[in-house]
């Protein structure tokens, strides 16, 4: 069975695909439940305190808006049919998000080597070992 991080993909190389969904429709995005913070010890330690009550349901998301009466319901749905569509799991050899967030976050971290079209769908292994190794062993 296939490994999905949901949080990890949510949000992203330092949080910037939550953001970037945040920034175009105006949505808070919040993630909650068991599995919402990243150091399980910790999560441990805060279940059960004021305002960590969350902790104790199923990992979801929490969508928060302020905005227009006549916009906000739009701009909910919006929010809401990015996450389901970028949240849906996809075979690894099909994810190009996933390959986009890996190589957003190689440019950051600069790493990124450039061999060939960075977003080339069809890549021979022949023609490219090194990225298909490296592309295998992520994750």
């Amino acid at each position: 069975m296939m490994q999905f991080n949901f949080v990890g993909r949510l949000l992203g190389p330092r949080g910037n695909s939550l953001k970037r969904v945040e920034a175009s429709t105006d949505c808070r995005i919040l993630i909650r439940g068991c599995g919402s913070i990243k150091d399980p010890t910790k999560e441990e330690i805060m279940r059960g305190k004021p305002g960590y009550e969350h902790l104790n349901e199923p990992l979801h998301i929490l969508l928060e808006a302020e905005l227009p009466v006549e916009i906000i319901d739009a701009r909910l749905i919006q929010a809401r049919d990015v996450l389901l569509d970028l949240l849906t799991p996809v075979d690894e050899s099909q994810d190009f998000y996933k390959k986009q967030q890996l190589r957003e976050l190689a440019m950051l971290n600069g790493t990124l080597r450039e061999e060939g079209s960075p977003m080339s769908g069809s890549v021979s292994p022949y023609q490219n070992s090194l990225g298909m190794k490296r592309a295998k062993t992520r994750g």
